[in-house]
C-alpha cells in the first residue's frame, strides 16, 4: 500500500525513479529497480543529468558544503603556519650548532 502511494507521488511530481523512464536509459542510485539491472542494459548519463545530481542542492546542503570548505581552508592555513614555525625553529636551533661545528 505504501509503495503504491509512493509511486503515485513520484508520478504526480514528474520525477523519474527508474532507468526505463529516462530517455537515455541511465541508472541512478536510489532508483526503484537499481538492484535488478544488468550492466549491459544501463545507458550512459548525459551531462545534464550529472549536473543535476552533483550541483543542484537545497540551501541547507549548500550551507554544509560552505562549512566544509571553510573547515578545509582553516586546517590548511594552520598546517602551513605550523610548517613555517617548524622551519623557523629548525633554522634557529641549527644555526648555533652549525656555527659551533665550523668554528
Amino acid at each position: 500500500m505504501a509503495d503504491e502511494k509512493f509511486d503515485e507521488d513520484v508520478a504526480a511530481s514528474g520525477d523519474t525513479r527508474s532507468r526505463k523512464d529516462r530517455p537515455t536509459g541511465s541508472a541512478h542510485f536510489g532508483d526503484i529497480d537499481f538492484n535488478e539491472e544488468a550492466t549491459e542494459e544501463i545507458g550512459d548519463a548525459t551531462w545534464g543529468e550529472v549536473f543535476r545530481t552533483c550541483c543542484v542542492h537545497t540551501p541547507q546542503e549548500w550551507g554544509l558544503v560552505f562549512v566544509g570548505i571553510v573547515g578545509v581552508l582553516f586546517c590548511l592555513y594552520f598546517f602551513l603556519v605550523g610548517l613555517d614555525l617548524l622551519g623557523s625553529s629548525a633554522k634557529v636551533l641549527g644555526g648555533c650548532t652549525a656555527g659551533a661545528l665550523f668554528g
